[in-house]
């Protein structure tokens, strides 16, 4: 093919690790023989801006000088002092200003150190007399409490985010208000139902951020000369740079065709009707890339009309035209190939702990890769997701063999054994089959994913994702009230949800819960009801992190569809030209959900640091709430009644551990010879040995090679059975409830 592809994540997503999307489309376009490479805008761009370099052109901009008077485009700063929050801000301008030269020969040091570079630096960092401090110093929490006293490395990351954050508050506060870490003009596009205010800030003369962007861009552009320009817009918070990029291409290069996709488009754009947008970009495709893409790249080769490209908006003679004329199916996930990540600079990334929560830093801390182990969700029901988009609906899981053949190809290109599985749910049974792989490969990889808390979770499933390198999971509690779960059609309990939380906590694998408040019906007896779930749920240790978010009605969700089955009216506006996602919900109950917001936040921020579990939850808020009616022992009930049923004769027995030794031997026993074996099994951190009776040692001496995870045709639970009773044993059931079967649980046999 004669078309070559430049593939864009522009500014901003994580700056920890590259969103997969370019990857992923360039990985399958290898496998076509299509030319292309790919940039991250966004590292690249707080690369040069967190310079020596870049800090001057920041502080030359504000035209500050020693003396804290920063005039040019800064007005707001200079003259007389102000009151409030922003005498503060100027106050904090000021002074930042005046520590310039500090600022400037530290901060490369800094990024270099985030980088994973100069450890020696946390040393000075957390001395006190390095690093000039400005207002985000003064937010921090007891460093001792959230690092203890060796932790020196985390908490030099801690402070050299803070460090940067101060810096990002003083552009955000001097030269560019729409810059942020992880997402740039993100107010610009979110809930924009109109192209007009977005329209009017790109026609605006770009910020030295949009600069520090387009110089980049056009290096790229000049290096590899590509005759297509393919930009990921996953979020808000990528689109004005997006469309920035566009508005250059087009000036500056106008033989380039430009196309735009990802996640913020396939869930806003659906019913794009403003011209406009095409004077920034030529193509834009909704959902799954590989095939529109493809097709594009067909087009433009001459092979393809227009009117067979596949899900593609174009502008036709001013008006906006939509083509989804190709009859072929969408790319199947068995044949979309490897990610490939080269020419990314895996090495620019920055690790940051912006926060002191085990869970939260996953996704701000270190380098992951990441993959799906299936398209869509296996559940697809929950009423307040985006069920009816294909991102969703179309569930196609993966082979266990081909995703961890995957996950070995990107450890050799990458370095990293770390992976982000990014599936809306994981499913248990792949999760199971994939876990046995890592096992049977001996791959040492550490990974974490999302997941439902449903019964299939079983301790025994919970140790074998640990085994194979499972480190944390999140899920949706979502509101934990069983009338509102039946509302979202969650399929799960507040019970269950309890036992399995405890299930993936007891195997050392840390929980993360995602939170709602203010679901249609929801009344506030239920949110503060909630709330109590959530402090017991934390209190007893069975999760670690969780998130609050309002609920969110949108337009491809089955509440958005129908709001009225579900007690809520939408808002009667006309819809937009440019982005018809977000609707606005009216509850008919009357309740203000968004009052409760700052309680729910403050008090999961002191339990998630183990704290304040005995304040009354009147405590977090500034208004009358009704008293909880969830008993106080409603989680320690749940966890000390979790009976373990017998596994099913179908499940699987596998042995995770070393190999055991067993040795026979006489002891006595009421005065008596008893023959017996002993079993030896050396785990990590010692040595155990566990009694058995000689006859079930000799049995175990058979068996046990037979439950090893390398095994094609692994040994079922009735198949287990079995061969206890073809050895002449007996009373099958004692032995599952005895000593040895216990002993043999903590040291690696698990029914899956």
């Amino acid at each position: 093919m004669s078309q070559s592809i430049l593939f864009i994540t522009p500014p901003f997503t994580q700056m920890n690790t590259p969103y997969p999307a370019t990857a992923v489309l360039k990985g399958f376009m290898n496998g076509r023989g299509v030319k292309c490479w790919q940039v991250d805008l966004g590292v690249e761009v707080v690369g040069g801006l967190f310079s020596g370099e870049g800090l001057e052109r920041v502080f030359g901009e504000i035209g500050g000088r020693a003396d804290g008077r920063t005039g040019g485009q800064a007005d707001e700063w200079t003259g007389e002092r102000v009151s409030g929050s922003a005498g503060e801000r100027w106050e904090h301008v000021r002074r930042m200003v005046a520590l310039q030269d500090q600022y400037i020969s530290t901060v490369g040091l800094v990024v270099e150190f985030l980088r994973g570079r100069k450890p020696e630096l946390a040393h000075v960092i957390c001395g006190g007399r390095w690093l000039p401090e400005g207002s985000r110093f003064g937010q921090m929490t007891d460093l001792d409490h959230d690092f203890g006293h060796m932790g020196l490395h985390d908490r030099a990351k801690h402070l050299a985010t803070l460090y940067l954050e101060d810096i990002a508050d003083l552009i955000v506060h001097t030269i560019d208000p729409h810059f942020g870490f992880s997402r740039y003009a993100e107010r610009l596009g979110r809930s924009a139902a109109s192209f007009d205010e977005l329209h009017e800030a790109l026609e605006h003369p770009g910020s030295l951020v949009d600069s520090l962007m387009i110089e980049l861009l056009e290096e790229k552009i000049n290096a590899h000369r590509p005759t297509m320009v393919a930009i990921t817009v996953p979020f808000p918070g990528n689109l004005y740079s997006a469309l920035k990029c566009g508005q250059w291409l087009r000036k500056n290069h106008p033989g380039i065709k430009i196309a735009m996709g990802g996640g913020f488009v396939n869930t806003e754009l659906r019913s794009l009707a403003d011209p406009r947008v095409f004077d920034f970009v030529d193509f834009i495709t909704l959902d799954d890339g590989e095939a529109p893409l493809l097709h594009l790249v067909q087009h433009l080769d001459g092979e393809r009309p227009v009117e067979l490209l596949k899900r593609t908006f174009a502008r036709v003679n001013g008006a906006v035209t939509w083509f989804n004329g190709s009859q072929e199916p969408d790319v199947a996930e068995k044949d979309k190939g490897t990610p490939d990540y080269s020419g990314l600079p895996l090495d620019k990334y920055l690790s940051v702990i912006e926060v002191a929560n085990p869970m939260h830093r996953l996704w701000s801390d270190g380098r992951w890769n990441k993959l799906m182990l299936a398209h869509g969700c296996y559940w697809g029901k929950c009423t307040f997701c985006d069920v009816t988009l294909d991102y969703i609906k179309r569930y196609e899981p993966g082979h266990p063999a081909q995703i961890c053949d995957r996950m070995e190809a990107i450890i050799a290109q990458t370095g990293q054994h770390g992976f982000h599985f990014t599936d809306e749910a994981a499913p248990p049974a792949l999760l199971r089959e994939v876990a046995l792989e890592i096992l049977r490969r001996k791959l040492t990889v550490v990974w974490w994913t999302n997941i439902r808390f449903e019964k299939s979770f079983t301790p025994d499933l919970c140790q074998l994702l640990k085994a194979s390198g499972c480190i944390a999971v999140s899920g949706g509690l979502e509101v934990a009230s069983d009338r509102i779960l039946k509302m979202i059609n969650k399929g799960v309990t507040v019970t269950q949800v309890a036992r399995v939380a405890g299930n993936f906590t007891r195997a050392g694998i840390m929980v993360h819960a995602y939170l709602m408040y203010g679901f249609p019906t929801q009344s506030a007896q239920e949110t503060v009801d909630s709330l109590e779930v959530v402090r017991q749920l934390f209190m007893h240790g069975v999760v670690q992190s969780g998130f609050w978010h309002q609920f969110a009605m949108t337009a491809h969700s089955p509440v958005g569809l129908d709001p009225q089955r579900f007690g809520v009216e939408k808002e009667n506006t006309p819809p937009g030209t440019f982005a018809n996602n977000d609707l606005i919900p009216i509850d008919r109950t009357g309740c203000d959900h968004a009052q409760f917001s700052d309680g729910l936040k403050k008090s999961l921020y002191n339990y998630m640091h183990g704290i304040c579990f005995d304040f009354p939850l009147q405590e977090w808020f500034d208004f009358r709430i009704p008293r909880t009616t969830v008993p106080a022992s409603f989680v320690s009930n749940i966890l000390a009644n979790d009976q373990q049923e017998n596994p099913a004769s179908h499940a699987k027995v596998f042995w995770t551990g070393t190999l055991p030794t067993i040795t026979f031997h006489t002891r006595q026993k009421k005065g008596k010879p008893l023959p017996s074996a002993r079993i030896t099994v050396q785990t990590h951190q010692q040595e155990v040995i566990i009694q058995a009776t000689e006859a079930v040692g000799n049995w175990l001496e058979v068996v046990f090679s037979q439950l090893l995870p390398g095994k094609l045709a692994p040994m079922t639970f009735a198949e287990f059975e079995a061969s206890f009773t073809a050895h002449n044993l007996k009373d099958f059931a004692g032995f599952m409830d005895g000593t040895t079967v216990k002993g043999l649980c903590d040291c690696g046999l698990i029914f899956v």
